[in-house]
C-alpha cells in the first residue's frame, strides 16, 4: 500500500469553465470588469489571490466582497458544471483495486471540494480530502499542507499535479512529484518537463513504482 495524493483542479477535473463562470457572475454582481480576460490559466492559486489580481487598484478593497459573491454562486450551483477528465475515474478505480490509498490536497476550499467529489461519485475512491481551510488555523499554502500530511503517509508517497507550483510544493515538502500533461500548466513548462500524457499512462507508472521498483518521472521545477 502507498499513499497517492492528487491535486484537484487541472489534475482530476476540468474546473475552469465552472470557476470562470462564477468569477464572471461575481464581477457582474459588483458592476466591475476584471483587468484581464477570464481564461483557464487563472485557475490554480487560492481564490483571494485570483480575485486580487483581477481587480483594478482603485477597487482593491473589494476583494472580500467579490470573494463572498463567488463562493455563493460556485458553492450553490457553479460546482455542478465541473467535469472529470476522460479516463480519470477508471484510473482512480484501478489504483484503488491495487489497494493504494488515495487523497486529495487542493487549494480549493473544502466545501466545494467535497461537493464536487460527491457530485462525481468519488466518495468511495478517496480515503481523505484535504484543503487549506480544512485545517485549524487554515494553512498558508500547498507546501505547508503537504508537509503537514507527510508524517501520516505510507512511504513512498507521491504528489500528482498539473502546474509548476505543484512541483515546487512537493519539493518543499520532501515528496516526489509526477506531472500530468492535460491540466493548466504553461505550454513552455510542459515542453521541458517529463510528464504522464494520459490517465492510463499515469496509472501504469504509479503502479510500476510499487510493483517493479520503478523510479518516479524526474520532473523539472
Amino acid at each position: 500500500m502507498r499513499d497517492i495524493i492528487f491535486d484537484l483542479d487541472g489534475t482530476l477535473i476540468d474546473s475552469a469553465p465552472s470557476i470562470l463562470a462564477s468569477m464572471q457572475a461575481a464581477f457582474d454582481a459588483a458592476g466591475l470588469r476584471p483587468m484581464r480576460p477570464l481564461a483557464q490559466d487563472l485557475v490554480g492559486p487560492p481564490l483571494h489571490e485570483i480575485i486580487a489580481a483581477l481587480l483594478p487598484k482603485e477597487h482593491a478593497c473589494q476583494v472580500s466582497r467579490l470573494t463572498a459573491s463567488f463562493k455563493q454562486h460556485y458553492d450553490e450551483t457553479g460546482y455542478r458544471d465541473t467535469q472529470a477528465y476522460e479516463g480519470i475515474t477508471d484510473m482512480l478505480k484501478e489504483l484503488r483495486r491495487h489497494t493504494h490509498r488515495l487523497r486529495i490536497a487542493t487549494n480549493k476550499r473544502i466545501l466545494p471540494t467535497r461537493r464536487i467529489v460527491d457530485h462525481l461519485g468519488w466518495n468511495s475512491l478517496f480515503d481523505e480530502v484535504h484543503a487549506l481551510d480544512a485545517f485549524t488555523p487554515p494553512l498558508r499554502g500547498k507546501a505547508e499542507m503537504l508537509a503537514t500530511l507527510r508524517p501520516k503517509l505510507h512511504a513512498p508517497a507521491i504528489y500528482v499535479g498539473d502546474r509548476p507550483e505543484d512541483a515546487t510544493a512537493a519539493a518543499q515538502a520532501g515528496l516526489p512529484f509526477l506531472l500530468v500533461a492535460w491540466g493548466y500548466a504553461p505550454a513552455n513548462y510542459l515542453t521541458h518537463s517529463d510528464k504522464a500524457k494520459t490517465p492510463l499512462e499515469l496509472a501504469q507508472h504509479l503502479l510500476a513504482m510499487v510493483e517493479h521498483g520503478a523510479s518516479i518521472i524526474p520532473t523539472k521545477i
